[in-house]
């Protein structure tokens, strides 16, 4: 499994728009493709701002290629993000699953 790491950042005043997007535009999309398994939205106050990192779980670097393109180092921003957001990276990380961890 490959997690696909990606940050965007948002003022505080307008901290519900990326977390609304990403539900109703973002996750609908992901969920058609496939190898896609999963994905985490999570934030973080980092000064004036709303840090968000969305983590995505694929089954495959082809998957991922099959969403983001021949270049999977660049990140996929909709228009729908960039209004939401003051800034966002425009390149994403890729870790491979080594071990995964589950409560017993």
């Amino acid at each position: 499994m490959i997690l696909r790491g990606w940050r965007g950042r948002a003022s505080r005043l307008r901290a519900d728009a990326y977390p609304a997007h990403f539900r109703t535009s973002v996750l609908p999309e992901l969920r058609r493709l496939p190898g896609f398994r999963g994905a985490i939205l999570s934030q973080r106050e980092s000064g004036d701002t709303i840090e968000f990192l969305v983590l995505t779980r694929w089954d495959s670097i082809d998957a991922i290629a099959r969403f983001a393109g021949s270049d999977i180092g660049n990140a996929v921003v909709e228009p729908g993000a960039v209004g939401a957001l003051l800034d966002f990276d425009t390149t994403v990380q890729h870790y491979e699953v080594i071990e995964e961890v589950r409560p017993e």
